[in-house]
């Protein structure tokens, strides 16, 4: 079954979804977010398959979201690093992070793993908010509509 492209929707979370929208694809970018940088250290982390990971590191690099980075040339071997375009990502990431938190554990239960303040120690719950008012967005007060050009 041929995978249904949505790179030229008019819809921001249809191109997203055409970027990210496969299950490994945000897990390879939180483990850049980590520091992984290798092939072989992405695939250790997250237990890909070769293919599938070099799959997904190519369409990464290809849309700017990773940057190839030759470490060694025989054989030649690359490292893969975060543009400014994929630093970007990460607030996707921490949406997803805190909306799983809030709501795909059990009552009473939390994730063990938690996001903290390298400084402080203090645990991080992401937010999202209107970057020009610093207010968390409410949908009730949100609409979809046409850019004005």
């Amino acid at each position: 079954m041929r995978r249904t492209r949505f790179d030229d929707a008019p819809c921001p979370i249809a191109r997203t979804t055409d970027l990210i929208g496969d299950w490994w694809t945000p897990l390879v970018m939180r483990e850049a977010f980590l520091g992984q940088r290798r092939f072989v250290e992405f695939q250790r982390s997250l237990g890909i398959p070769r293919a599938v990971l070099a799959q997904r590191l190519d369409r990464l690099v290809d849309d700017g979201m990773l940057e190839r980075h030759r470490y060694a040339d025989h054989p030649p071997r690359d490292e893969y690093r975060l543009t400014p375009k994929g630093r970007a990502f990460w607030d996707v990431l921490a949406a997803m992070w805190r909306w799983g938190s809030d709501w795909l554990w059990d009552d009473g239960d939390a994730p063990s793993v938690v996001l903290k303040d390298r400084k402080t120690g203090r645990v991080v719950r992401p937010q999202v908010v209107d970057e020009q008012t610093g207010a968390p967005f409410d949908v009730r007060r949100l609409r979809i509509g046409r850019a004005s050009r």
